[in-house]
């Protein structure tokens, strides 16, 4: 199963994501291409280092968020990409590549949805003084942290928590979970029936 990852940062969930593909954890899943919205993004060292082809595009380089996606969306059946993991990908995602690749994008949200949708989910939690959030695997629809949820698991806020403890916590569970729902939808192991996500055992 080929995958494109799409970033736009850091990308340690980029490098969890190569590690886990090393070890054999991710089935037959391979990264056959790092999508990028920001030319100096590291994850595309990552990807470089990792021997993973790239394709960066930036919002200059397109008129609209549909011409966007098409010239991404042309990117991705050049690569035969079978599925599309979004790892910090700060772009919202157009129905130009949402339809052809419906429940085959997965995405990792920093909260416990529908609770604190949007970019800024931990510190959300965080200022709302929630004894708890987590993290959320879902599906892609046209709408914002609506889609499907394949895996959702809490992380504690302590008392003595700040905001950049929390986010440490979080990434550790998302790179935890996430790299197991790719393995199992690599696995055929994930379904979507009446707009619900079953997973195989």
């Amino acid at each position: 199963m080929n995958i494109a990852v799409f970033v736009s940062g850091n990308g340690s969930n980029l490098q969890v994501m190569i590690d886990a593909e090393r070890k054999g954890s991710l089935a037959d899943g391979r990264i056959a291409l790092v999508v990028s919205s920001r030319a100096d993004a590291y994850a595309l060292q990552r990807a470089e280092q990792a021997g993973i082809k790239t394709f960066v595009l930036e919002d200059k380089d397109s008129s609209s968020r549909e011409d966007y996606d098409k010239k991404v969306l042309d990117q991705l059946r050049q690569e035969k990409i079978e599925t599309v993991v979004l790892a910090g990908f700060m772009r919202i995602l157009s129905r130009v590549i949402i339809e052809p690749y419906s429940n085959k994008i997965l995405n990792v949200h920093p909260a416990l949805l529908p609770e604190f949708k949007g970019a800024h989910g931990i510190r959300d939690a965080f200022q709302a003084r929630r004894k708890k959030t987590g993290v959320t695997i879902h599906f892609v629809t046209e709408e914002l942290d609506e889609g499907p949820i394949i895996m959702q698991k809490e992380v504690l806020i302590d008392e003595k928590d700040t905001l950049e403890s929390l986010e440490e916590k979080i990434h550790e569970v998302e790179h935890e979970i996430y790299p197991e729902a790719v393995r199992l939808f690599a696995e055929g192991k994930i379904f979507v029936k009446n707009g619900a996500v079953i997973i195989k055992e």
